[in-house]
């Protein structure tokens, strides 16, 4: 099992360490898998403009399920994100921390988001981690886990009243 706090890897065959502010090759690392370098890479550069850039992560059979879709196939999966971020204005996810075994990894994430009709507009942050299985290069399981109250329900009017205040008597 292999982990790595604070780092952000490239395609191009860098890592950028965040704590150290220094960057070196993937081969003087613990050998990312290539599947794992390109899917960290892609959603930290994912935005409404490359979508396309997930037909590079995806096998074509890939199961997604997040606490609110269960998708069946990258042309699905394609589809999701593109109604998703259509109506996002800002969304940046940062990698926190990278756990991988072969095929197999989980991923410590934030995302920051804008969408008009939320939290009037203003940017709200979720974190969350995805459990990831690959097949061959190409990811084939995707599942993230993430408080959906946090990043829809609470800034929804009234509603968000509601979650926040069962949010409260629950933790007492």
């Amino acid at each position: 099992m292999n982990k790595d706090k604070g780092q952000v890897l490239n395609l191009d065959g860098g890592a950028y360490d965040t704590a150290n502010g220094s960057s070196d090759s993937l081969q003087n690392r613990q050998g990312y898998p290539v599947w794992l370098a390109t899917f960290v890479d892609i959603y930290q550069r994912l935005g409404t403009d490359n979508l396309q850039l997930l037909l590079q992560v995806y096998a074509p059979n890939v199961h997604f399920q997040d606490p609110l879709h269960v998708i069946e196939g990258r042309k699905q999966l394609l589809e999701y994100f593109d109604a998703m971020y259509t109506n996002l204005s800002h969304c940046r996810f940062t990698i926190d921390d990278v756990i991988y075994n072969d095929q197999e990894a989980a991923i410590y994430w934030h995302m920051n988001f804008i969408h008009s009709s939320l939290n009037n507009g203003k940017a709200i942050e979720v974190q969350g981690h995805t459990r990831l299985r690959a097949d061959g290069d190409k990811v084939s399981y995707h599942r993230d886990y993430l408080d959906a109250g946090a990043m829809l329900y609470e800034h929804i009017p009234v509603l968000g009243r509601l979650v926040k205040m069962v949010k409260n008597r629950a933790g007492q």
